[in-house]
């Protein structure tokens, strides 16, 4: 199925991770002044991911609408003595209509587990934002010719009951091309991302049919239209690119309204 074709709307995403300051505003201005003045030229939904230090300000300059925020992360609790966390709850009340949950980044480097980031989605969803789960295999798992079962098993796991096609994003991030320049091919994309689509059918039923399943991993301008063509992407999750207006617009661009 083309992209003009597609039945779900897209959704790019641009995760930030640990960048910005408040300088940095006059990009998200410049992307939310390209999607206004487009008057509906992008048949997709945007959304930047700064650092949760700058949601509120961004939200207050940015207004509700074309370009949407999420959060980098959450707790899975509403409040507590949880120093140094941030609640679902928090990142709406700043601002936020979603939070990325499960990233790679997340799970290496906290040690998060699929119980986790499930119950980091779970609070998403009590919260009234959308979860954006994130799943992916690690280089030695593809070579071994594990990534579908270790994808599949990382998207039964972490993805909750509560999830809906409203309130929940699936992000396939292969591990070993975040940040690397490397992607996989677009038959390798398709077919993990069949096998997201189908674990969605069996866990969801109807629901799964229609949520969004989103390719992260070294997207780029020059690469972007041709990942986004492939069947079941629904779009993206964009890193480094998204730091800048330019390059993060024309990514965008692939779901020009033609």
């Amino acid at each position: 199925m083309g992209i003009g074709q597609r039945k779900i709307r897209p959704l790019v995403a641009g995760n930030w991770k640990m960048n910005g300051l408040k300088a940095s505003l006059a990009e998200a201005l410049a992307v939310r002044d390209a999607l206004t003045g487009a008057e509906g030229a992008f048949a997709a939904d945007v959304m930047i991911a700064p650092p949760a230090t700058l949601i509120g300000g961004f939200a207050a300059a940015l207004g509700d609408y074309p370009l949407l925020l999420a959060g980098q992360d959450c707790h899975p609790k509403a409040s507590g003595a949880h120093t140094g966390d941030i609640a679902a709850e928090m990142l709406k009340d700043a601002g936020a209509s979603a939070v990325i949950v499960g990233h790679s980044e997340r799970r290496a480097d906290h040690g998060e587990t699929n119980a986790t980031v499930r119950a980091k989605a779970e609070a998403a969803h009590r919260a009234g934002i959308m979860a954006i789960i994130c799943v992916g295999e690690t280089r030695e798992e593809r070579t071994s010719g594990r990534t579908l079962s270790v994808v599949s098993k990382q998207l039964q796991q972490s993805a909750p009951g509560s999830a809906t096609a409203a309130n929940t994003v699936i992000a396939y991030e292969p591990v070993w091309a975040i940040g690397t320049g490397l992607t996989p091919t677009p038959d390798d994309v398709k077919s993990v991302h069949a096998a997201i689509r189908n674990n969605l059918i069996s866990l969801f039923g109807p629901e799964g049919e229609g949520m969004r399943v989103l390719y992260g991993g070294s997207v780029k301008p020059d690469n972007a239209a041709c990942l986004m063509a492939v069947e079941n992407v629904d779009g993206a999750l964009v890193g480094g690119a998204s730091l800048k207006a330019g390059d993060f617009l024309a990514i965008v661009s692939a779901y020009g309204d033609t």
